[in-house]
């Protein structure tokens, strides 16, 4: 890509307590093909147990700020607040960007009419792809599908999202008060303002699926905590449909004939192992949304 037909770009990575990923995402955002003054990275330490400031020095495009409120979009407001470029992209610190990653996004955004944002592909990878576990194999199934995100959410994931500053400077930050979800009520805000949401497929990241139901419980309790409070807020439509509880009670049937049916699962026993993720994730939610609804706050 040529220099002189090229903006700046901000890369931000809001992170709690994961340094080795961080240090192995900074890597792959080291070796990218984009021209090497033309970004900067700006990791976001959303007050981590642990410093991360040693690991990010190691790395010459990055820099260290700290947010302490305890959600990951006051966390990539911060590093907004920082960065120098006409272009900002976000990804998340447990992330490996591919080597084109930032060119191919800014790409997308240069040749899209009136874009507002793009929403690269998330692949899903395994600790070990020939012994995954139930939750692995659920992830597999699941998670983070942005073409579905953009074209029926009108949202991308921040896992792999690239915008231009211009946007944000008529839109608005992320809501900065939520843990969850303010990518989904910020993408809504784009798209109602009339601009253009893209998919590209070529701008990829690989993402490790959560590994155990301990991992699974974490970020489904923080999901249906960030729906809870965005649709008290103001209205996401992507968020769901509100269901009474005892529809919450009511078995994934559905959802069990399709883990059945897909190809993806190879064998029987893998099948009934995703099932049982399936309910398992069914009656957290259940719960979750319950203790909500009788007052309780939303978990980090």
């Amino acid at each position: 890509m040529s220099e002189s037909f090229t903006p700046f770009v901000s890369v931000i990575i809001p992170v709690y307590n994961d340094p080795k990923r961080l240090e192995r995402c900074l890597r792959a955002l080291e070796n990218q093909t984009y021209a090497a003054r033309l970004y900067e990275i700006i990791v976001v330490d959303n007050a981590s147990n642990e410093n991360i400031e040693p690991i990010v020095r190691r790395f010459p495009h990055a820099q260290a700020t700290h947010e302490s409120r305890p959600s990951q979009f006051a966390a990539r407001n911060a590093g907004f607040a920082l960065a120098r470029g006409e272009v900002i992209a976000f990804t998340d610190a447990d992330c490996i960007p591919s080597a084109s990653w930032i060119e191919r996004g800014v790409a997308t955004l240069q040749r899209t009419p009136n874009c507002g944002l793009v929403a690269g592909r998330i692949d899903i990878f395994f600790k070990d792809s020939q012994r995954p576990t139930g939750v692995e194999l659920y992830e597999g199934l699941t998670a983070l599908p942005q073409k579905k995100f953009v074209t029926a959410g009108l949202f991308g994931a921040t896992a792999n999202l690239f915008t231009f500053r211009s946007v944000f400077d008529r839109v608005g930050l992320f809501d900065d008060e939520t843990k969850s979800g303010g990518d989904v009520e910020w993408g809504q805000r784009v798209s109602g303002a009339g601009y253009t949401l893209m998919f590209a497929d070529d701008a990829y990241v690989a993402h490790p699926a959560r590994y155990s139901l301990r991992e699974l419980y974490k970020v489904t309790v923080r999901k249906i905590g960030g729906v809870h409070f965005l649709k008290q807020k103001r209205q996401c439509y992507f968020l769901g449909i509100d269901r009474n509880w005892l529809g919450d009670l009511l078995p994934p049937i559905r959802y069990s004939i399709e883990a059945v049916r897909d190809s993806r699962l190879k064998s029987p026993t893998d099948k009934v192992r995703v099932i049982l993720v399936i309910f398992f994730v069914r009656y957290v939610e259940a719960w979750e949304r319950l203790r909500l609804k009788f007052g309780g706050t939303p978990r980090r």
